[in-house]
């Protein structure tokens, strides 16, 4: 099964991608894992891509659907995969489709984790980072780690203009994703708003897995 997985920052999507992974035997693939590790092998795509990445600039639509192409290619992706943070745009979900469609493994599912911008609100500026050990909570924890007994302090990309800022780039950049694949009968959209037990549940079904 492949999916591309869609939902603001801080709806859950990690989560989710997670519990396929290791229930279902998906393969998590995100862009920016490409990108990096594309450049660290000295690909030839990866060089090409550094050349765009170290002038500051965006690494093109195509050279970013090669790299796609090249890492779906490879045999840990037999059980099918879950493309987080890819496509970004309609015009890369038009490409992405020729290039499944090229490698005859279409797209199942458009999995959208959505969940209320103000609900998204509270849950990141709540959210707390120990500065020891890297884990993450939430305001109930306290000062100190549960973990480790560091200190918990909020990242300064958690605070609420910051927070807003993202969704609302996210949600510019999105809707009109969301309103392709729904005109591709292809959306899948579930209420992130939940346990999580439940949300993945309700993933399951919908997805029918």
């Amino acid at each position: 099964m492949n999916i591309v997985l869609l939902g603001a920052p801080g709806a859950g999507k990690g989560t989710q991608a997670a519990r396929l992974v290791e229930k279902h035997g998906l393969c998590h693939i995100s862009t920016g894992d490409i990108l990096r590790a594309a450049v660290k092998d000295q690909t030839p795509l990866g060089l090409k891509a550094k050349s765009y990445m170290d002038a500051g600039d965006l690494v093109p639509d195509e050279l970013i659907i090669d790299l796609m192409k090249e890492r779906i290619e490879q045999p840990d992706t037999a059980n099918g995969v879950i493309l987080d943070g890819f496509p970004r745009t309609t015009t890369q979900a038009v490409a992405l489709d020729g290039m499944l469609a090229g490698l005859e493994r279409p797209l199942d599912a458009a999995l959208l984790i959505d969940v209320d911008s103000e609900v998204i609100v509270g849950r990141l500026t709540s959210r707390r980072t120990c500065r020891d050990c890297g884990l993450i909570g939430s305001t109930a924890d306290g000062d100190a780690c549960p973990a480790c007994g560091g200190e918990m302090y909020q990242r300064d990309d958690d605070n609420e203009e910051t927070v807003r800022n993202r969704l609302d780039v996210y949600e510019k950049s999105t809707s009109p994703l969301i309103d392709y694949y729904r005109g591709s009968e292809l959306l899948v959209a579930i209420d992130g708003d939940r346990d999580p037990d439940v949300v993945f549940a309700d993933v399951e079904q919908e997805l029918g897995l």
